[in-house]
């Protein structure tokens, strides 16, 4: 049996620079992960799906799940049979910026090179990756990465690794589609140069105004948020879920005390940058 970890993923910024003629954009952005997330198991077996955890239900209508079509492509790519008994521990919220399902895909082709001896670092599976879905690649490599094109193309940096994190979720489900439709197609600027945290700082989710316009409570977690005075508050992908980067762990565990205390039936992970 084989467990990986699908930690969630954070844009520390999101540029969106056009509309391109696939029906994709042109990306800058600035992946992160954290150090929580889902887990993925993989026993010997038929190809399957098993999901549990807080957040299964929000999957129980998915069909085929990213993971199984991970599984298929892998055994494709690499001549193999389609096999693997596949067990995903749910908690993180379902449609929510922070890359869950696609960290599951790439935590799938993870077990699934490790239990064929394959390298991790093969181009293949990034071809794999990169079909499923653009955040895929990025999950797969799993460390901080300045991502552009549809965000497949990776260019890793040190990140401010162990910086003390918190994620909130306000319940609401936002169709990335409907973000990405909704953007005013106004190309902002290009992403300056510099380190992780100073990207960060002086970049932007420009995806962020039209997913507050379809979602207004993105609004309320956002002013939450920087009441607590942190290094850092921003929107993550397209929505619904935000982020905040704190100098200490006291100031994380005050802010999210207070937004538990407030808001009771938000998702809130206390963590930090991985």
């Amino acid at each position: 049996m084989i467990t990986e970890p699908a930690p969630a993923k954070i844009n520390l910024a999101l540029h969106v620079r056009a509309r391109r003629a696939d029906g994709y954009h042109e990306l800058e952005t600035l992946f992160a992960f954290v150090r929580d997330g889902d887990t993925v198991t993989l026993a010997p077996g038929p190809l399957s799906l098993a999901v549990t955890g807080p957040f299964a239900a929000g999957l129980s209508g998915e069909g085929d799940n990213l993971i199984l079509r991970a599984a298929r492509a892998f055994a494709v790519a690499f001549d193999k049979p389609e096999t693997g008994a596949f067990t995903l521990d749910k908690h993180l919220p379902v449609a929510s910026g922070i890359g869950g399902g696609s960290a599951d895909a790439a935590a799938a082709l993870r077990a699934l090179a490790k239990a064929n001896a394959v390298p991790i670092d093969d181009p293949r599976l990034f071809e794999i990756a990169a079909t499923l879905g653009s955040d895929i690649p990025a999950c797969l490599l799993g460390r901080t990465a300045l991502g552009e094109g549809r965000g497949e193309r990776l260019y890793p940096l040190d990140g401010p690794t162990g910086m003390a994190t918190l994620l909130v979720n306000p319940g609401v489900a936002v169709s990335t589609a409907a973000v990405f439709k909704a953007w005013d197609g106004v190309d902002r600027g290009a992403m300056p140069d510099g380190d992780a945290l100073s990207l960060a700082l002086a970049g932007r989710n420009d995806l962020e105004a039209p997913a507050r316009r379809l979602a207004p409570v993105i609004d309320d977690v956002l002013t939450l948020l920087g009441e607590g005075a942190p290094i850092l508050a921003r929107m993550s992908g397209s929505g619904a879920t935000c982020f905040a980067l704190y100098a200490n762990v006291p100031d994380r565990v005050a802010a999210a005390a207070r937004i538990r205390a407030t808001q009771p039936g938000w998702w809130c992970l206390e963590t930090r940058l991985a």
